[in-house]
This record gives C-alpha cells, sequence and structure tokens, in this order.
C-alpha cells in the first residue's frame, strides 16, 4: 500500500463518518482513539524486533507519509498509531477554524505534535534511524518556535507541566542528535520556567524537575565542547571510507560479518546521566552510528508564527539521509537493568540476530570479588578447570574424572559462577541476584559477540569461563583496566566524568590530551588538527598491518571487517600503547587494558609501530618527558637530523 492510498483512505474514512457528525465530535474521537492506542505502543519493550520497514518524511504543514508491512502484532500497533495521527494531525490542518471556534485550544495542537515526536523518537530508539530523529526535531522545534504551550503558561499547573515536560523531551532529541546550540538554549528556558513555576504554583515543591535541571546541567559540565570537538559518530569524511576497507581472503575471515545490534548498559552509583540516559550509554550510543550529512547541519527550516512553512522548506530525512552507507546497527540502551532483564533482552536479540550479524555487548559497572574463603576458592577452581575441559576437549578420555561422573559435573556447571568475581546490577548484599557473572553470557556465545567489560573487575571476564568455554562462537573481548586511568585534566576522573577507558575508545585523541592534563581550552585548534591527522593515519596503517598479519586471530579478522567494530580495536591498541608508555601507568598491570584472543606482536605497545604514534603525538603536544620509550626511539625531527648526520659521515 502506497502513501497516496493510505491517505486516501484515511480522507475516506473520515469523510463519510463525519457527514451527519460534528466536526467537533469527529475531532475529539479521533483524539480518544489515539490516546489509547498510543498508551499501548508507549508500554511496548524497545527491544523487540521484526519491525516493520517503515519510511517516513513530514513536515507540519504536510500529513504523515507511510510505507509499511506489518507481520506481527508488534508491527501492527505502531501502524495503526500512525495511521491515526495521520488522520488527526490532516483533520486539525483542514477544520482549524472550525475547531477552534468549537473550543479547541493551542496547546491541544501543541499536545498532538508533542505526541508524534515522541513516536518518532521511540523509534529511533528502536531501529536507530538518524531520519526518525530529525524528524522528531522538527515537530518539537516547531512546538518551541509557536509556543503552544504558552498562553495560561503560569494559570494552569497542568500546562506548565507540559510545558516542562515538552522541554526535557525536545533536550533529549538535540542532546543525541548534537544539537548542542539548541541545548543550552531549552536548559536556560528550563531552569527559568523551573524557577518561575515555584514562585507561581507555591503549594508544588518542583522537586523532580529542579533534578532534572540539575541532572543536564551535570551532563553538560562533564560532555564538554572538548568532548565535541570532533563527531563521535562514524563520519566518511574524516574517518575511513567503507569502499577503502580492505579485504581479508576467505582463509582468513571465513565470514563477511556485520555489527547489527548492541545493547548498551551501565549501571554505577552517582553516574552521570540525563533522564536514562548514561554518560558512557551516550558517547558509545553515538559510536556506533553514522554522523549525518547534508544541509540538516548546515541551517535548519524555519517555521512561521502562523503555523505555515517558511520560505526555505527542507526534506531533512533526504539531507540526512547517505543512501551509500549501510544502515546504524540496532541499539538497546538499558538503564540499571535487573540481571533478569538484561538476560531477557540478550536472549531475544540473539534469537533474532541476522545470519551475517555480530552482536556488541558493552557493560559498564562496579565489579565484586571472588569470596576469599578457602573452600569456595577451591570450588571456584574446580569450576573453572571443568568448563574449559569440556570446552576443549574432544573425547571423553581426555576428562576421565568427568566422564566418569556426569552428574557431579553436571552440578558444578549450574552453579558456576556464584563463587567467582562478577559486576554488580544492583545493591550489594542480595548475593548472585544482582550480579553479572562470565557464565551468564556463555549460552549466548552460539552467536558471535563483541564484548566490552568497563569494570575494575573485567578481568574475570578474561578467563576461561568465556574465552575457551564458547558453545560454538568465539567471543571478541576488549577489557577495561582495573584501576580507573588517571586523567591528568582536573575536571576528569570516573565519578564526574564517565569511564576513561570508554573515552578512549570513543573520543581517543581527547583522552589523550586529558591524560597530558590539557583541556580544550589551552590546545590551539592546528595543534589538534595536526594530531588529529597524524592518529588517523597512523591508525589506518595499524589496520592493514592487522589486516596482512600472517597470524590474526580469525574473529579479529571478522571484526575488521566491519568500520565500526575495527574502529573500536584500533582505539583500544591506542589506549594499550598510551597506557604502557605513559610514565606513571608504566609496566602497572592495574592500569593495562586487555583483549582476548590475544592479538599479534606487530601491534604491541612496545611494538615500534605504536611507539613511534605515542612519540610523534607527545611530541606535538611538548610532553615526550612524560612517556617511558625504547632505547633509540626519538621525536621524529631529532631523528631526522640523526639520519642527516649519519649519511653526512
Amino acid at each position: 500500500m502506497n502513501s497516496n492510498n493510505i491517505h486516501n483512505n484515511n480522507n475516506n474514512s473520515i469523510n463519510s463518518n463525519s457527514n451527519n457528525i460534528p466536526v467537533t465530535e469527529v475531532y475529539w474521537s479521533l483524539v480518544e482513539k489515539a490516546d489509547k492506542k498510543f498508551s499501548k505502543i508507549r508500554d511496548l519493550p524497545s527491544y523487540e524486533r521484526n519491525r516493520f520497514s517503515l519510511s517516513l518524511s513530514l513536515s507540519l504543514s504536510l500529513s504523515l507519509s507511510l510505507f509499511l508491512t506489518c507481520h506481527i502484532m508488534y508491527d501492527t500497533y505502531f501502524y495503526k498509531v500512525f495511521k491515526v495521527y495521520t488522520q488527526i494531525w490532516k483533520f486539525q490542518q483542514e477544520n482549524r477554524e472550525k475547531l477552534v471556534e468549537g473550543g479547541l485550544k493551542r496547546w491541544e495542537i501543541g499536545e498532538i505534535a508533542s505526541r508524534i515526536a515522541q513516536l518518532y523518537y521511540g523509534q529511533y530508539m528502536r531501529t536507530s534511524d538518524m531520519s526518525y530523529l530529525s524528524e522528531s526535531y522538527i515537530f518539537y522545534e516547531a512546538i518551541l518556535i509557536r509556543e503552544y504551550f504558552r498562553d495560561g503558561l503560569y494559570q494552569h499547573l497542568n500546562l506548565a507541566n507540559k510545558q516542562l515536560r515538552f522541554l526535557a523531551r525536545f533536550l533529549m532529541v538535540c542532546l543525541v542528535l548534537n544539537r548542542r546550540e539548541v541545548v543550552h538554549q531549552l536548559v536556560n528556558q528550563l531552569k527559568l520556567l523551573v524557577d518561575e513555576c515555584k514562585r507561581t504554583f507555591q503549594e508544588t515543591d518542583f522537586k523532580e524537575w529542579k533534578l532534572v535541571v540539575q541532572e543536564i546541567v551535570r551532563f553538560l559540565k562533564a560532555d564538554t565542547a572538548f568532548m565535541n570537538i570532533r563527531p563521535l559518530r562514524y563520519s566518511p569524511v574524516l574517518d575511513m571510507h567503507p569502499d577503502a576497507l580492505v579485504h581479508f581472503s576467505a582463509s582468513v575471515a571465513k565470514r563477511n560479518l556485520r555489527l547489527r545490534d548492541a545493547i548498551l548498559s551501565s549501571y554505577h552509583q552517582n553516574e552521570v546521566k540525563f533522564s536514562e540516559l548514561t554518560l558512557d550509554a551516550f558517547r558509545m550510543l553515538q559510536c556506533l552510528e553514522w554522523e549525518p550529512s547534508g544541509s540538516f547541519y548546515q541551517s535548519n527550516a524555519k517555521i512561521s508564527q502562523n503555523g505555515g512553512p517558511g520560505p526555505t522548506p527542507m526534506n531533512y530525512s533526504q539531507d540526512i539521509a547517505d543512501s551509500t552507507l549501510p544502515p546504524n546497527p540496532r541499539k538497546t540502551l538499558l538503564y540499571r537493568p535487573s540481571v533478569t532483564q538484561f538476560i531477557a533482552v540478550l536472549a531475544t536479540i540473539c534469537d533474532e540476530l541476522p545470519p551475517d550479524g555480530v552482536l556488541f555487548i558493552y557493560l559498564s559497572a562496579a565489579g565484586i570479588g571472588p569470596s576469599t574463603n578457602t573452600a569456595d576458592n577451591i570450588i571456584r577452581s574446580s569450576q573453572v578447570h571443568t568448563i574449559h575441559s569440556d570446552a576443549t576437549s574432544t573425547s571423553p578420555s581426555n576428562s576421565p574424572s568427568s566422564s566418569l561422573n556426569p552428574t557431579s559435573r553436571q552440578s558444578k556447571e549450574d552453579c558456576i559462577g556464584y563463587n567467582t568475581s562478577c559486576l554488580q546490577f544492583g545493591t550489594r548484599g542480595n548475593g548472585g541476584v544482582n550480579c553479572v557473572y562470565p557464565s551468564d553470557i556463555i549460552p549466548f556465545t552460539r552467536r558471535p559477540l563483541f564484548i566490552i567489560i568497563d569494570s575494575d573487575d573485567s578481568k574475570t571476564f578474561k578467563a576461561s569461563l568465556i574465552n575457551g568455554a564458547e558453545k560454538g562462537e568465539r567471543a571478541a573481548l576488549l577489557l577495561s583496566p582495573s584501576s580507573s586511568i588517571p586523567l591528568a585534566a582536573s575536571d576528569f576522573s570516573r565519578s564526574p566524568s564517565g569511564s576513561s577507558f570508554t573515552i578512549f575508545l570513543t573520543a581517543p585523541l581527547q583522552a589523550f590530551c586529558l591524560l597530558l592534563g590539557f583541556s580544550g581550552s589551552e590546545i590551539e585548534m592546528d595543534t589538534y588538527t595536526k594530531a588529529e591527522k597524524l592518529l588517523s593515519s597512523s591508525m589506518n596503517e595499524w589496520g592493514l598491518t592487522l589486516a596482512t598479519s600472517d597470524n590474526l586471530d580469525p574473529v579479529w579478522a571478522q571484526s575488521l571487517c566491519d568500520l565500526f567494530l575495527r574502529r573500536l580495536l584500533l582505539r583500544f591498541l591506542f589506549c594499550r600503547a598510551v597506557l604502557k608508555l605513559y610514565g606513571p601507568t608504566s609496566d602497572k598491570k592495574e592500569f593495562q587494558p586487555e583483549c582476548m584472543p590475544l592479538l599479534p606482536v606487530t601491534v604491541l605497545p612496545t611494538a615500534t609501530l605504536c611507539q613511534t604514534l605515542v612519540l610523534e603525538l607527545a611530541n606535538i603536544f611538548g610532553a615526550t618527558d612524560r612517556f617511558i620509550f625504547s632505547e633509540g626511539m626519538m621525536p621524529p625531527e631529532n631523528r631526522h637530523d640523526d639520519m642527516e648526520v649519519s649519511s653526512s659521515s
């Protein structure tokens, strides 16, 4: 069914029903119908898959354009809710004068626009399609410009709360879309409105809204302009273009896998967040998307105060899209999930992962060490050995004790993890109820997994509980240092600014500068640009080195086939090299990230390839004395002078 048929059907339905019914009754009947369907779609879990294909392009002066295929009830909900909002919006446009005469208020029109914007943002969260995010922005921006909730704002508490909710939701969209100038504008409006509401409605303390203001201010203080000096999203202009990706032979990369889905979850006490978006998950979310292009970031369509389009309307969806790029991987953000919720989401996504798909798992949480009880440790050692033996044995003769007593072996596997280290996904004191153990992930290694563990107890995932115990696919693991990276910049440490390890993976040059104690205001743009070009070219060289390595593990070869995973892996190598060579963290195991499987020696931190990049970057920022390099390594200009002396002699 094409969009014209949908609109014609909608119009025919409305016209046939409204021949003998007052316009206002038809309208409020549609609103009631929409409210019921909106409630259904709002309560559906965000991680359900098998989503319908929906291409939308709209502005406030046009009705919705829908192209859809419905297969399951989940799809049907979306079809119905968008259909009814199509009817409402078109109907109120065509009958605005009669509806206003019948009592329709401006804030009620704004409420409909806000609902449509919410639907688009929710669809972006389910699909990671940036066009939905841009459509949501269009509606929210129009509500802001037209001031739908202005009239009677300080006379009615309900209307004040609607305006506050609108500002908070628009803030989230602008934050994810990286429209920082609008973010700061909205924050100022939110502050003023909360203060004015406190004075006007003195019987209400607005405590929750004061907390919202505190959250966004804290968030923006941590996520400074320096952190966004360049897009965190993958930019084909600044990063390697997909066409330039090295293709592996079939003997190295047995399959051409792509990152299709991601689970992003962080759980720390007092972590920086806005609503249910934590700072670490926010940075990782952007890192797994393509940077939008086109005129969307150059100018905005102006919408006139009377509700009509301005003189230069734009098709945001077309401008923001790049048909030459693959779609963004779908992402599921879990804010402080229970362990059962995390496992349920993991199972759902694994079950519906495409055959060529890789699932990315990002877990950032505090660790809980194993029991110090001697008997517990003996049990733990026995369990680890049992799982490792099961994973590596090819015949019962390799594990006689297991074959003699399979029931005993099974019982040990069933209780594995409860006396070992884990990640804390809740309050302490409830045993394993609030803990994610390495063994919890093992059943899902039937599918290709790329896992990042950012925790002070990440090394527990290095053990044979995962690597060597997989149920069909070997997992790729990137593990953070067990101690927080000591960023020298005073405003940056784990507590106020998120994970230092995550900063290295999402904004590596910024992390390098912060490690040296430089903030954005202390670095000249020409210097930063020079360093950025050096880092980019060197990482491309590292990628080529890995691709041509004779002993590259197939797990990493498959990861290098995907540009998002490739970039994360190369940034991990950079982080590892920097921390190995940086004086205060050199040779201290607690500051060294690790990976499994192992990578070739040609990209070890002490390899010339890695040392050269760190040395040249340090030289650009005048900080070579803060690193410990191998004997004979020297800055490029000194090395050039030395070569001239040698040739002349």
